[in-house]
């Protein structure tokens, strides 16, 4: 049975600490998809184009990892593309509460989907996409919480 595992997020932008859980989560899966969910609440600072391209840019000698874009629900986007598995990576406890609540509310909902928590690695636990958000907006380098695509990518940005 090929197994196919969707990490869902926001990835606005694509931090260290996704790349932690994303690297290590490749071994326990045939197929990772990074979904990038569209969510009409929030308004991103990067173009969901932006942020497929730096995932397709860091993973492209990886054949196992696909990247896309989705709206709506999480769990019906796994029916759409045969996940029987979610991603999540837990910071701390907090993470964990919030986290096990939509686990559940989706369990619920598709009970044929599994979701698979993934702690990050010690040295990534402070990075968050909301303060590495910060730091760009008030001008401070952000390339030590980012991959080096990433931080690239933005220095071109606020040189133009």
């Amino acid at each position: 049975m090929h197994s196919i595992c969707l990490f869902p997020g926001t990835f606005d932008p694509v931090t260290l600490g996704h790349t932690d859980i994303i690297d290590r989560a490749l071994p326990l899966f045939d197929e990772l998809i990074i979904g990038i969910g569209i969510n009409s609440g929030k308004v991103p600072m990067y173009s969901v184009e932006q942020r497929v391209e730096w995932i397709r840019e860091i993973y492209k000698d990886e054949p196992k990892i696909k990247v896309t874009s989705y709206e709506g629900l999480t769990v019906t986007f796994c029916k759409q593309v045969n996940a029987r598995f979610i991603l999540r990576g837990i910071r701390y406890v907090a993470d964990f509460e919030y986290e096990k609540a939509i686990a559940d509310i989706n369990r619920k909902m598709d009970p044929d989907v599994e979701t698979i928590f993934l702690t990050c690695s010690p040295e990534f636990s402070t990075i968050a996409s909301t303060l590495v958000r910060d730091v760009i907006r008030n001008g401070g380098d952000a390339a030590q919480f980012l991959p080096g695509v990433v931080a690239k990518s933005i220095q071109q940005q606020k040189k133009s």
